[in-house]
């Protein structure tokens, strides 16, 4: 975009009347963040943009943002300080995971992406899997805690083969 995205118009010139869509405006301060040179505040993050937005919709999208936990932010007197929870794989990644977390059927969803696959990354998820299963031998089991014995399949017993667990927001915290 530039240092001024467009001409204060007042608010009745035609440039104001060009809306962006939430998502545009997410990416939009998500680049910016990551143009930042440490932790920035919400007006720097609005002067990057332009000053055809507002410092209210610049809070308003780092707030879902952070909600979203694609972005962190600390208290800096009065403000706040904010920075990308992480790089632009990363957040890819974070995407990926909430649409799938979405979908009823996980599994139909991820069968579906993986046969779509090219045959390259098809063979660096595999690479990426086995890798996994070797730094982390119990990777792949599916250990029982309280919370967890009972399924939405019934009661699981110890000892017993037990089907992959359904995804839950710690399995974010571990990286998965």
């Amino acid at each position: 975009m530039g240092g001024k995205a467009f001409g204060n118009f007042g608010g009745a010139g035609r440039e104001r009347a060009r809306r962006r869509g939430q998502g545009q405006l997410e990416a939009q301060v998500l680049a910016a963040l990551h143009h930042a040179p440490g932790p920035v505040t919400a007006a720097w993050v609005q002067e990057r943009l332009g000053d055809d937005l507002a410092y209210t919709t610049v809070m308003t999208i780092l707030s879902r943002l952070h909600a979203k936990q694609a972005v962190t932010r600390e208290r800096s007197g009065r403000a706040y300080l904010w920075t990308p929870a992480a790089d632009e794989a990363g957040l890819a990644a974070l995407r990926m995971r909430r649409v799938l977390d979405g979908e009823p059927d996980r599994d139909a969803v991820l069968t579906s992406f993986v046969s779509a696959l090219s045959t390259h990354d098809e063979q660096l998820l595999r690479t990426l899997l086995d890798r996994e299963a070797t730094e982390d031998p119990t990777a792949g089991e599916n250990p029982t805690t309280a919370e967890d014995t009972a399924t939405a399949d019934g009661p699981t017993t110890a000892g017993t083969a037990t089907p992959p667990a359904p995804h839950r927001p710690s399995d974010e915290a571990r990286g998965g």
